[in-house]
């Protein structure tokens, strides 16, 4: 497959870039070669090869979920700068 300049412009009007003409004609060409370089690998033999999501075994780090007692209102605002009816009371965002 063939990069032209007129496919570079036509993505970074999308991706809404400006680009110089030299930066056109450079990546014109390196977007070509990355896109040789991947029909490069399809002429690899996958056939047999279960495909994967990752290159080593990956399996899951977290602790099983239990049951446990919350903290409480009055431990969770026992340092809290400023706190109005059991709740932190911050600056308005929202004019």
């Amino acid at each position: 497959m063939k990069i032209t300049r007129t496919d570079v412009e036509h993505v970074a009007t999308l991706a809404r870039l400006e680009l110089a003409e030299d930066e056109k004609d450079r990546f014109t060409g390196q977007l070509d070669a990355i896109l040789a370089y991947v029909e490069k690998l399809n002429e690899l033999d996958t056939d047999g090869i279960i495909p994967t999501s990752h290159a080593v075994p990956v399996e899951n780090a977290f602790r099983e979920d239990e049951v446990r007692l919350s903290i409480g209102v009055e431990n969770a605002l026992a340092n809290a700068p400023d706190r109005v009816e059991g709740f932190f009371r911050v600056p308005r965002v929202i004019e």
